[in-house]
């Protein structure tokens, strides 16, 4: 080629590569790349993650089998189940199901014996999402006759102290980041040999107030949610849908490793303006014992039933030990106090019953005593006392009976004499078990009279 024909070849080119013929030249050039550089790459990744979700499919197909047979002695490969969770967000939806009664545990997952006799410290879920408080609480755990923890799972606003990793419980709403990691929690817990006692308040629940206002209890006035005297609003204590709510939940707080669910919050609200709340059904003020009659101790009779059935008796050995919570007065009353709980009501359906007999809160002349809260051992030892006699009639044994105790200071400043006082009185009457309780978690009183260990 002469030096004419390569000018006007150059030339050509460069008329190629100016005006409207440049975006297809350049269209070309990325096709090109695409062609050889990308598309082998692009197929690969596909395969790739249809073989990934065609194995997940298959394990949680594996599992759901399991779950469904209602089989605790089925087993899966747990590599499998890790390796999917790996992959997967929210695994737990592959391994547990809230709504069968037959509680899957979850890989890693162990639980501690109810230990005789019961000595325990209530902690919030946010000193429990604490490292530091945390830690200070497991030592003095450790150190001391101590031998168990009540963490709050969900607490009196309806929120949860966590995610679970159940997409039907954590797709409520009402979790709240307060402990990072649950399971590894308990399981921290249970490394020291420390039971672990999931407080759950049932009734009581903001949260859930404002996503379902059709369980909620509501205002005679205008029909908006009533409020107690807190701000807190209230679920109707007959809604069956809140019953399966709670249930659900306390079989997440098993499967994560609680060892015991403690319900508190079941009963009907005490305080507020009274005169303008408003139930879905007409609760009667009548004496009947039939079940059926919805007075407020048979709708709360109803609830402990269908706890029983669910929880204790369609669960099997493997099942948590449930516990309920009542107002203190319980213990020497027969009436319904106006809340619904009637001992005889109650203790047939749960493995233990926790009057709540703080001092402070006995009314000025109970049982003669101007200000029962200075009189410790006095109060412990008629309530309880009073408790074991009707488990004695009921046929039940005395032993489920176990007494909150008081290390806060209101009627009175809580002496560490008066810690002692409160146990001695408990003891005496045959209750060696107890659980104590300060809102602030710091114990100052219970910590000077604890035996070490």
């Amino acid at each position: 080629m002469n030096s004419k024909q390569k000018t006007k070849k150059t030339k050509y080119i460069w008329r190629l590569l100016r005006g409207k013929n440049v975006p297809y030249i350049l269209g070309g050039v990325f096709l090109l790349i695409m062609i050889i550089f990308v598309l082998p790459n692009l197929f690969s990744v596909t395969f790739d993650a249809s073989h990934m979700k065609a194995e997940v499919q298959g394990v949680s197909k594996e599992v759901s089998a399991m779950v469904d047979s209602g089989n605790s002695s089925s087993t899966v490969d747990e590599n499998k189940v890790l390796a999917a969770s790996s992959t997967v967000e929210m695994s737990s939806e592959i391994i547990f199901d809230p709504n069968n009664p037959i509680i899957q545990m979850r890989p890693g997952v162990t639980h501690v014996k109810t230990p005789a006799p019961l000595k325990a410290i209530y902690i919030s879920s946010w000193v429990a999402g604490s490292n530091d408080l945390k830690n200070k609480i497991k030592k003095l755990i450790e150190d001391t006759e101590l031998n168990s923890v009540i963490i709050d799972f969900k607490d009196s606003t309806g929120k949860i102290s966590g995610k679970t990793g159940v997409p039907e419980i954590d797709n409520v709403g009402c979790t709240e980041n307060r402990i990072k990691d649950i399971h590894g929690l308990v399981k921290e817990l249970h490394d020291s040999n420390i039971y672990v006692i999931a407080r759950i308040a049932v009734f009581q629940d903001s949260c859930m107030t404002g996503k379902h206002t059709d369980y909620a209890v509501k205002r005679k006035s205008d029909g908006g949610i009533w409020k107690d005297r807190k701000g807190l609003s209230w679920m109707y204590a007959g809604s069956k849908e809140v019953w399966d709510y709670n249930v659900k939940i306390a079989r997440v707080a098993y499967s994560l490793g609680f060892d015991e669910i403690n319900f508190d919050y079941i009963r009907f609200p005490s305080d507020g303006n009274m005169k303008d709340l408003s139930y879905p059904v007409t609760v009667s003020n009548s004496t009947s014992t039939d079940v059926s009659v919805n007075t407020r101790s048979n709708i709360l009779s109803r609830f402990f039933i269908y706890v029983d059935e669910e929880l204790i008796k369609k669960a099997g050995d493997n099942r948590p030990k449930i516990s309920a919570d009542v107002f203190g007065l319980v213990a020497t009353n027969y009436d319904d106090l106006g809340i619904g709980q009637v001992l005889e009501k109650i203790l047939p359906y749960v493995d233990y019953v926790a009057p709540m007999v703080y001092p402070s809160h006995f009314a000025s002349g109970w049982n003669g005593y101007s200000k029962p809260a200075t009189h410790p051992y006095e109060v412990i030892s008629i309530s309880m006392g009073k408790a074991v006699a009707r488990a004695k009639a009921m046929g039940e044994d005395p032993n489920k009976l176990r007494p909150w105790l008081q290390d806060f200071n209101l009627g009175a400043i809580y002496t560490p004499q008066m810690i002692k006082d409160q146990i001695r009185g408990a003891k005496d009457v045959g209750l060696d078990s107890w659980m104590m309780w300060d809102p602030a978690n710091r114990y100052n009183s219970t910590k000077k009279i604890l035996i070490s260990e």
